[in-house]
């Protein structure tokens, strides 16, 4: 199995990709291809490790996170992000991990990949463990931000299919996220998706509203791309900040003090806290493509790309994109 990496993208590129990459190859049974400026990558390399598994694909350009994503793009044919789409795209590699800017990844596979046939947009599919036993997925977190009711309910077909298949979750929960659990509470885009997510093949349990999403109701959670990307990233905040305190409680030594529910109900905050971090599941899966491409958090430091480097490989072991191909949750 072999994953290219974007050695270019994020705040923390070259070096904590590299290091990612090299924790990648230690750990899991899969090659890494690192994209970048081949002099700074092979020197990098010497001084961080000496083990093979690790190759690389020259690029000479690089897409900032403040340039417009589709003149970037176009305009640097061979900048990482596009070399990285372009070898998903040839076969030359099974996956494709970036943490640049997410508009640039998104417009170089939508120029290099084909969509796959009877999904009309694709969407970026976050991996989130919150407070449950398996994780959630939240879609769409950030493409599509005007969308009509037939968008949703590919994306929960989208959803679904790689939470059976890559996440092994069975039979997964599909929720609407709206204002209400009634059916004719929200906006005329809910309540038309409601109806024609009732008419599917899929575990819908109806609407869920924001307060659920951290209750672990649903196993994926469905919306437009504008409401996803405020929800994962207001996830995002709370965790950081909880965390920032309970750094502050243990400098404090704050656990002496506590016993018994207490004591117990810290270290279950420590717990939930921990699982919320971005760094857990490293990425998001760019659904609706015929290419197996994932999106890191531009923060992503060695840890978080090692573990994007994993979703990665396990949706190209599971045939990810070949599932959805087939339509197993195709709507009636």
């Amino acid at each position: 199995m072999i994953i290219a990496v974007d050695a270019e993208g994020g705040d923390y590129a070259p070096r904590e990709i590299v290091r990612g990459a090299i924790e990648a190859v230690r750990e899991y049974p899969v090659e890494v291809v690192l994209v970048g400026r081949k002099a700074l990558l092979e020197m990098l390399l010497r001084r961080y490790s000496r083990r093979s598994g690790i190759t690389i694909a020259d690029a000479t350009e690089v897409v900032r996170g403040d340039e417009e994503p589709i003149q970037a793009v176009q305009s640097k044919p061979n900048s990482s992000v596009a070399v990285g789409v372009r070898l998903v795209r040839d076969g030359a590699v099974d996956g494709f991990v970036s943490a640049g800017s997410t508009g640039a990844i998104v417009v170089a596979s939508f120029l290099n990949l084909k969509m796959v046939p009877g999904i009309e947009r694709m969407a970026v599919c976050a991996v989130a463990d919150l407070n449950q036993p398996q994780p959630t997925l939240i879609i769409d977190v950030g493409v599509n931000v005007n969308c009509k009711p037939i968008f949703l309910v590919q994306f929960a077909q989208l959803a679904s299919i790689l939470a059976t298949h890559v996440l092994e979750i069975d039979s997964p929960r599909v929720g609407l996220l709206n204002v209400g659990e009634e059916e004719l509470k929200g906006s005329n885009l809910a309540r038309e998706a409601h109806q024609m997510l009732k008419r599917t093949a899929l575990n819908f349990i109806g609407n869920i509203e924001g307060f659920d999403v951290l209750r672990g109701r649903a196993d994926i959670v469905v919306t437009d791309g504008f409401t996803g990307n405020v929800l994962i990233k207001t996830i995002e905040g709370y965790s950081e900040v909880v965390q920032e305190l309970l750094k502050l409680g243990e400098a404090a030594h704050i656990d002496r003090y506590l016993t018994g529910p207490a004591l117990a109900q810290y270290v279950q905050l420590s717990s939930v806290v921990k699982k919320l971090d971005y760094k857990e599941y490293g990425g998001a899966c760019l659904l609706g493509l015929e290419g197996n491409i994932v999106i890191a958090h531009g923060r992503s430091r060695a840890r978080a790309i090692r573990n994007a480097i994993y979703l990665a490989y396990l949706s190209a072991k599971q045939g990810i994109v070949e599932a959805v191909k087939a339509g197993v949750y195709a709507s009636e």
